[in-house]
């Protein structure tokens, strides 16, 4: 378990950024593996309630789900701060999202290449909420073909498509450094110094 990092007396702006997808896709565990802070989580353990209204069968080892959002923080300098939502994947909570969108700067869509059609939904609302995103494809066996997933999602070109492993904060990190070039392009060095990674 991490000690808390206290926030920085000097910050004064904090950047919202939403991580979504379908469930099970491993939003929490990307939350868990990049905040500086003890993640707030709201998972709950599925029981029985829950059959014939879940679908499970994507993650059958699965025994948990949010059912409202994850909250990590990641500090980029002394006055930027880095906010992460990880909204829940289950149909019966996706009302939550369009509050969750409110105000962010950009969001990840994350994605299991086995169930793509479970990151249509997540797409499509935030086109319509005109929010800025990557989609990042998460490890799940042998490496993803990117340009099957590019093309089974319809992406427009110029949106990024990576491949990461949610298990691993160094993955992680990259996947946030290409939201925030892709939002800023030469304005992210900032963020590339701050979380690590030596410009290519």
């Amino acid at each position: 378990m991490r000690a808390d990092a206290p926030l920085h007396a000097d910050a004064r702006h904090g950047l919202k950024i939403v991580i979504v997808g379908g469930f099970g896709v491993g939003k929490t565990t990307m939350v868990r593996s990049i905040s500086e802070i003890r993640p707030l989580d709201t998972e709950a353990t599925m029981t029985q309630v829950g059959l014939g209204v879940d679908d499970p069968t994507g993650a059958p080892g699965k025994t948990t789900t949010t059912v409202a959002f994850d909250f990590g923080r990641i500090t980029i300098d002394t006055e930027h701060v880095l906010y992460l939502f990880g909204a829940p994947g289950q149909e019966r909570f996706w009302f939550l999202w369009d509050r969750l969108f409110t105000g962010a700067l950009g969001a990840i869509v994350l994605v299991d290449q086995r169930r793509i059609e479970d990151s249509w939904y997540a797409i499509d609302r935030l086109e319509h909420q005109r929010t800025p995103f990557i989609v990042a494809c998460n490890t799940f066996g042998p490496g993803a073909d990117l340009g099957q997933v590019r093309a089974a999602l319809d992406l427009d070109p110029h949106v990024p498509l990576i491949e990461c492993d949610a298990r691993h904060r160094d993955s992680c990190r990259d996947v946030l450094i290409t939201l925030v070039e892709y939002l800023y392009g030469p304005a992210a060095q900032a963020a590339r110094t701050a979380l690590g990674r030596n410009p290519a």
